[in-house]
């Protein structure tokens, strides 16, 4: 899995939304153990301590548990995961809903706009 990362938000919140991304996603499966901190930071390509600082405020969310001295695994709750797939799914939409009124198309055109894309 690629890590790319822009200029305009700090390292640390893009490596999180990632990693979040890519749980709910299924890239990791529930309950699957993490690479080590110093494995992740390498495959992203940044500082082992700016993955840590990452992988401690996911786990501040319940997505991802320590087992003390066997690592970092995957939440099996699938509640938890259902929910952040809800917010990041209801976050995006109204990004894009907003960019297309800042556009100046109207709900209907925005629904005419989307039956068209073909996905």
């Amino acid at each position: 899995m690629s890590w790319k990362f822009d200029s305009v938000n700090p390292i640390f919140k893009q490596i999180v939304d990632e990693l979040i991304i890519r749980i709910i996603k299924g890239d990791y499966k529930k309950g699957e153990k993490l690479a080590s901190v110093r494995d992740l930071a390498v495959e992203a390509g940044v500082n082992p301590n700016t993955m840590q600082r990452a992988l401690a405020e996911i786990e501040l969310t319940g997505l991802v548990e320590t087992k003390r001295g066997d690592g970092r695994y995957i939440t099996e709750d699938s509640d938890i995961i259902s929910k952040f797939k809800s917010e990041y799914t209801n976050k995006n939409a109204v990004q894009f809903l907003e960019k297309m009124k800042e556009f100046g198309f109207t709900k209907e055109e925005i629904i005419e706009y989307l039956e068209k894309i073909d996905i």
